[in-house]
């Protein structure tokens, strides 16, 4: 059973916050959490909240396995741009530049790695049947 944790308007660009997102990308969340933990960007801290999230929705839908036992990674991860707030900002001999401060919404999906394992052997199984 996958869970899924969402964050928007998150406001940095997000081209910074996928350089976080790689970085946690397919890791068991242990791993990810500690490597989050230390990282020094801003959306690392956001991004780890945000994991923290997602595994508390996996085990709100999965009350009877335990945590330990379910080798949990991340299946998922994407950061898709956010609304832009549009500013002004003067120039010389009277003209305006135009600031566009960007946001950004991410996704986690958490999954357990012994379900992804048993899809992927059933799945094989079906394909020698035919």
């Amino acid at each position: 059973m996958e869970a899924i944790a969402k964050l928007n308007n998150v406001p940095t660009s997000p081209r910074k916050m996928r350089l976080v997102a790689d970085l946690v990308r397919g890791e068991r969340v242990n791993h990810a959490l500690s490597i989050l933990k230390f990282e020094p960007k801003v959306g690392a801290a956001k991004m780890e909240k945000l994991l923290l999230s997602a595994i508390a929705n996996w085990q709100q839908k999965n009350e009877d396995v335990q945590l330990e036992e379910a080798d949990l990674f991340v299946k998922e991860v994407r950061v898709d741009s956010g609304r832009i707030l549009k500013r002004l900002r003067p120039a010389p001999q009277g003209r305006a530049h135009r600031i566009r401060k960007r946001s950004n919404h991410v996704t986690i999906v958490v999954d357990s790695l012994k379900n992804v394992v048993a899809e992927a052997t059933e799945s094989k199984e079906s394909d020698n049947k035919k």
